[in-house]
């Protein structure tokens, strides 16, 4: 059952966890442009964790993916996800406020709202989920 529409959500959101991170920077100064990949070769343990955390949100979301069997565990590995996309969220959120020379040179890349996207394709897979624990509990009802 892999053909499911909450299995296309959990794709897409694979995508852009995994894949959008090499396409879209995080943020930029002048003429240089950070993206995702780019932080893991940082010092810092926090910019280090950004990267992480997009590949785990990316990992969980595609094992989701083959949880069909198990719907409940597939709607709790889908509330993890959305819960480490709003975390990284927050740290994207507190690392650009602090970047230094926010003022003059830098500008936020469009890489900063690949966690909402996430978590809007993560909800909408989780209700298509549900939908479908409803619609078996149903089922066993009438037997």
């Amino acid at each position: 059952m892999i053909q499911r529409i909450q299995s296309i959500y959990l794709f897409l959101a694979t995508l852009v966890s995994g894949g959008a991170i090499f396409l879209f920077d995080i943020w930029s100064f002048s003429e240089h442009k950070t993206y995702v990949i780019d932080l893991l070769k940082e010092d810092s343990i926090l910019l280090n964790g950004i990267s992480f955390l997009f590949l785990l949100s990316a990992i969980l979301s595609f094992v989701a993916i083959f949880l069909f069997k198990k719907r409940q565990l597939q709607f709790v590995v889908g509330r993890i996800s959305i819960l480490i996309n709003l975390l990284l969220l927050g740290i994207l959120i507190y690392v650009s406020l602090t970047l230094p020379g926010e003022v003059k040179i830098s500008e936020k890349g469009i890489g900063m709202f690949l966690p909402i996207l996430a978590i809007l394709l993560i909800v909408l897979a989780n209700k298509a989920i549900k939908k479908d624990e409803d619609l078996v509990k149903s089922v066993d009802r009438l037997r």
